[in-house]
């Protein structure tokens, strides 16, 4: 019987412990890089959807002479948006906000830092405005709470192309 155990290999107790230990550093530097690239697929639905809204609103402007609001341009977000969507302040789906208010996820009240430093076509720092909108100008923004952070994600998009993404929060 004893001759049998002795042709018999295996991992000892501490060999275990050092290749979960191993696992464990692993997850610990894997998990975060995920959550961020996780957070930047998220932003590019904001920033997708922004940029049809754009078009939208200038093949509306080139028609109309006049920008119009998001049913005159008959855009809305396709699927289950992360982001709501409005030209004028936050409401529930109406003619100038899309994707329905998620509970417990703030759209930005406090559209004033320019976090990705865009700049206009002087090299100026873009001043984030909140989502406006009239015949001769707009501004469409995006806001929602993409992560378990405890402020909300903003981006804005004007006639003008300029993008800025602010956080409600900081």
């Amino acid at each position: 019987m004893l001759s049998m155990l002795k042709g018999k290999k295996g991992f000892t107790l501490i060999e275990l412990m050092i290749v979960v230990a191993i696992i464990g550093i692993l997850a610990a530097i894997a998990i975060p890089n995920f959550l961020k690239f996780q957070a930047k697929s998220k932003m590019s639905e904001a920033k997708t959807n922004l940029g049809a809204i754009y078009t939208g609103q200038i093949a509306y402007f080139g028609e109309q002479n006049s920008y119009g609001s998001f049913a005159s341009i008959n855009w809305s977000p396709s699927g289950t948006p992360r982001y709501h969507f409005s030209l004028t302040g936050w409401a529930d789906n109406d003619v100038n906000n899309r994707g329905a208010l998620i509970a417990n996820a703030p759209v930005p009240t406090s559209w004033t830092a320019n976090l990705n430093n865009a700049l206009d076509s002087n090299g100026t720092a873009v001043v984030p405005i909140a989502p406006t909108w009239d015949n001769a100008k707009f501004t469409a923004g995006a806001g929602g709470k993409i992560s378990t952070q405890a402020y909300s994600d903003g981006w804005s998009m004007n006639q003008l192309r300029q993008l800025v993404w602010t956080v409600d929060g900081t």
